[in-house]
């Protein structure tokens, strides 16, 4: 009994080692999720971008200044000569939140009666709320320290734009729409040739008259057009039911879909082909969700990320569709304040599709 328990039990370890990436996937994977829970969650947001209109360029602004940036939860990215120059950094995506510091700032600090104007971009839920509170509270600490008394003589006006009331469905939608269209588009391809070499109708196909780059092409437009098909669903539920605002081009948006869609399933071609099995594929594809969650900007912002982290999510078309959906849906701009996620996207997409092109054409070979 032993003996043929052991023979069957050597056997299934034999099993195991010829699916190495499902082996590396089991063991690997779950230390892989702690680590990125532990780095990635944070309540409280760091880094925020920010830009600056100083009109008054003081000592009394720089010192008010100085106190976010001491703060270590807001970086300074530019500075600008006035509110419109602020709203346009925000709608392009390049800072989280704005001030605008009036000329007469040092007057009205003597004064105790000074103003300011603070622009939060309310596309993003965690860095909104966080970005509110954080500038409030230094606003405040800032104003007390200046008098010594609880009664603050500085009024900071914080507004928050394209979405005043913090909607929650205004912020789920756009991003759980992008993750949809990502992970049907990666799932779909992820099991393609696999699916075709277990079957044993590879070679069916490689005898037909069909180059490999159009072999790779025709099993892609079936999965793109479904994805796209379950995209458009999503944000018509979205707003029909649940009135989340379109307010951009839906051209423009579409045809920004179908270039992420083509390097989402690119990628998923690539993971078919060196993939061994149909469960090898499978858990490259969660292992890749998996981390698209949590280092693309989907639940967390970048800018609370390590920088090691940060430079993986920029590998990701995921990380710079977020800002398209964000800027098209939630911001309503266009391709002006979009151009550099779109290059980003376009580049990372002809990278993905040239590397699923390689691997496609190996495993043919």
């Amino acid at each position: 009994m032993l003996r043929r328990t052991w023979a069957v039990t050597q056997k299934e370890f034999i099993q195991l080692w010829r699916f190495p990436l499902v082996l590396v996937g089991l063991i690997v994977g779950p230390g892989l999720e702690l680590i990125l829970l532990a780095v990635a969650i944070h309540t409280n947001v760091q880094n925020i971008p920010m830009v600056v209109a100083d009109q008054s360029l003081s000592a009394a602004s720089q010192d008010y200044l100085n106190a976010f940036t001491d703060s270590g939860d807001f970086d300074i990215v530019a500075t600008v000569p006035d509110q419109a120059s602020v709203a346009r950094a925000i709608d392009s995506g390049q800072a989280s939140i704005g001030i605008v510091i009036p000329q007469d700032f040092a007057t009205q600090v003597e004064q105790k009666d000074a103003n300011v104007l603070m622009l939060v971009d309310g596309s993003d839920s965690f860095v909104a709320q966080s970005a509110y509170n954080s500038a409030a509270a230094i606003s405040q600490q800032y104003a007390i320290g200046l008098t010594d008394q609880p009664l603050s003589p500085l009024n900071a006006d914080i507004q928050i734009l394209y979405n005043p009331n913090l909607e929650t469905l205004w912020f789920i939608v756009p991003g759980f729409g992008a993750f949809l269209l990502w992970g049907i588009a990666l799932k779909l391809t992820a099991f393609s040739v696999v699916r075709e070499r277990e079957m044993g109708t590879i070679e069916a196909l490689l005898v037909t008259p069909l180059r490999p780059i159009e072999l790779m092409v025709a099993k892609m437009i079936p999965n793109l057009a479904l994805a796209v098909f379950d995209l458009a669903l999503t944000f018509s539920v979205g707003m029909l039911i649940f009135g989340v605002p379109f307010r951009g081009s839906i051209l423009l948006f579409a045809a920004l879909a179908s270039l992420f869609a083509a390097g989402s399933l690119g990628l998923g071609l690539a993971i078919s082909s060196v993939s061994q099995s149909q469960v090898e594929a499978n858990q490259l594809a969660s292992l890749m969700n998996i981390a698209v969650i949590f280092i693309s900007g989907f639940l967390f912002p970048l800018s609370a990320l390590p920088l090691l982290l940060r430079l993986l999510g920029y590998a990701m078309p995921m990380t710079f569709f977020l800002q398209i959906v964000n800027g098209i849906i939630t911001k309503g701009v266009g391709l002006n304040d979009l151009w550099t996620p779109v290059l980003s996207l376009t580049a990372v997409t002809l990278a993905i599709f040239a590397l699923g092109a390689l691997a496609f054409r190996q495993r043919l070979d």
